[in-house]
């Protein structure tokens, strides 16, 4: 058992040190990136002109660098300010966030192949910054290359307005317009070209220690399949792996220690929602392999890119809740607060209230993030929450009624109560039911509207547990003996087990009945423990019957009538009606 516990305690060690060695190198970066953005110098957009040339210019950098490097990394101090230049030449509004720079840098390249097939203007013949400023009816608007479907134009909203940027529809059908003129021949004259640029593009790894690996991989890895390389698709499928196994790995594990850890130890309970946390960073990893490392173009790389950000952002949802019930975990945990009580449930409930809210948050942001519209998902949110809401009234009310309960406190969990024909101790306040476990055995969940509606008797709140007996004597019995009767009843109950001072034991000869006198008792039981009353009643009766038997006090038994016939013989009685008038029966 010892050594389990031990390996169990490693082995989350081992994994808590690869968490945040995986996030300090994340964060490790993300430093790298900014640094290097501070040494970017930005391209210039003031006019078509600078445009064109900024973006040529950049490319062809960009690829004899690539080409001499080997790999195309964009993490590297030298390859990502050419990208980010090439990136600023780009009306990239249309695309969503998480796609901009790979759908960005796609279109960058068929771009470039376009004008390295088409003759392109003498620079003075491209409107430069003066000529746009000075062009009638206000600054230039736009400039189409001519020969081409390319268009620059001029930016009038955005954090890029008034720059001259390759228009948003040009960079969308960019690599559309590249395989209608892929089969052409580079023009020998004009700005320099870069052959090539587009299969290296798709070809070309994203890290050294991948680009000698390529090198040293045999002539079929390197073709292409489905316009990705046969190595890039290995690489994709040893990452997908790896990727599903640490996302099962940390949940199954998560589940494991949050049931070992939940009601044992609040810190190590709380310090778990690091593997939900882990999980979630795991899709992101498996992004940026297939984005840095394994360089997937065009729309393999959206797929795999949307699909990631899907499931992390799932996987966020997941960490929402489970923050939320470790914070409800440490409120709970405070001496003042009783962890069966209803002000825990309450706790519990308005936890799980803030983490759906904190829930339907993160989705939108996520969902804007993945190019879903704002105003688009509100409606939804809107037709859908209506849909929700007719469809499920009766969760509403009992979600009412479950406040309806948290502000009365009719109740807390492990009281017994009964009510309708439910008798039972409660186990669970749920948000939108109540479980209580029968004096039978079974389970019966009862939704929280019907409790709230129903008169509740709370056996378990009782002070004590009063009961009252009646004895009753022969009617023949002397006055003495009655008298001696009501004395015994009286003392066997003088100072008895469970009595309270307030409450003392009351006996009387109450009334007459037809079958005997009746001695009625009554008396208290404190404190209200069930089979602790039963033993001493059970006491309490046994010393009765043993003084009325030894002061020859009778019980008054139940009278019998018996019939006979005039034989003797018992049988049931014969009964004739006789009409007195006829004489007849």
């Amino acid at each position: 058992m010892w050594v389990a516990v031990f390996r169990e305690r490693r082995w989350s060690r081992r994994l808590t040190l690869v968490a945040v060695a995986f996030l300090l190198g994340c964060l490790q970066r993300s430093a790298g990136a900014d640094e290097s953005s501070l040494e970017m110098v930005p391209s210039d957009t003031s006019s078509p002109r600078a445009t064109l040339q900024s973006f040529i210019e950049a490319c062809n950098e960009l690829h004899r660098v690539t080409q001499e490097d080997r790999f195309f990394d964009r993490t590297s101090s030298t390859h990502k300010p050419l990208a980010r230049r090439i990136l600023d030449c780009l009306d990239l509004s249309q695309f969503a966030e998480y796609e901009r720079e790979e759908a960005g840098s796609e279109a960058a390249v068929c771009i470039k192949e376009i004008l390295d097939r088409v003759a392109i203007p003498a620079w003075e013949e491209i409107p430069d910054k003066k000529q746009v400023e000075a062009a009638a009816g206000g600054p230039l608007r736009r400039w189409r290359i001519p020969g081409t479907r390319l268009t620059i134009a001029r930016v009038e909203e955005g954090p890029q307005r008034h720059e001259y940027l390759f228009t948003s529809g040009t960079v969308g059908r960019a690599v559309q317009y590249y395989r209608d003129i892929a089969s052409l021949p580079y023009r020998t004259s004009g700005p320099a070209v870069s052959q090539g640029f587009y299969v290296w593009y798709v070809s070309a790894p994203g890290h050294p220690v991948a680009a000698a690996l390529v090198d040293a991989l045999p002539h079929w890895a390197t073709k292409r399949v489905l316009d990705q390389a046969v190595w890039k698709w290995l690489g994709l499928s040893i990452a997908l792996l790896l990727a599903l196994l640490a996302l099962g790995a940390c949940y199954r594990l998560h589940l494991r220690l949050v049931r070992q850890y939940r009601d044992r130890a609040l810190l190590r309970y709380c310090l778990t929602i690091g593997l939900p946390i882990l999980a979630a960073l795991v899709p992101l990893a498996l992004r940026n392999v297939a984005f840095d490392y394994l360089t997937l173009r065009g729309t393999w790389l959206s797929a795999v890119s949307f699909l990631s950000y899907l499931a992390t952002l799932l996987a966020s949802l997941v960490v929402v809740f489970a923050l939320g019930n470790r914070i409800a975990a440490i409120i709970i945990a405070s001496p003042q607060i009783n962890p069966e009580g209803l002000d825990a449930q309450f706790i519990r409930i308005v936890t799980r209230l803030l983490s759906i809210v904190a829930g339907v948050i993160v989705f939108l942001e996520g969902g804007q993030y993945l190019g879903i519209p704002v105003t688009t998902l509100l409606a939804s949110a809107g037709v859908g929450g209506l849909a929700v809401a007719l469809a499920a009234q009766d969760t509403v009310k009992n979600l009412f009624g479950t406040i309806m309960l948290l502000s009365d406190k009719p109740f807390r969990v492990g009281e017994r109560i009964v009510f309708g024909k439910y008798d039972g101790v409660v186990e669970d306040i749920g948000l939108r039911s109540t479980r209580i476990r029968l004096l039978t055995g079974h389970q019966a969940t009862i939704p929280n509207d019907e409790l709230a509606r129903t008169d509740i008797e709370n056996v378990g709140r009782r002070p004590h547990i009063r009961r009252i007996a009646d004895i009753q004597i022969p009617l023949d019995t002397p006055q003495a003996k009655v008298q001696q009767a009501i004395k015994i009843v009286r003392a066997a109950l003088e100072d008895h087990e469970g009595l309270h001072a307030d409450f003392p034991p009351r006996v009387y000869f109450n009334e007459f009945q037809p079958t005997g006198f009746n001695i009625r008792l009554v008396y208290w039981y404190h404190p209200p423990r069930y089979w602790d009353f039963l033993a001493f009643s059970e006491k309490l009766n046994l010393a009765i019957c043993r003084a009325f038997e030894e002061e020859g006090v009778p019980f008054s038994l139940p009278t019998r009538i018996r019939y006979t016939s005039p034989t003797g013989e018992e049988r049931p009685l014969e009964m004739k009606l006789v009409d007195e008038r006829k004489g007849e029966e």
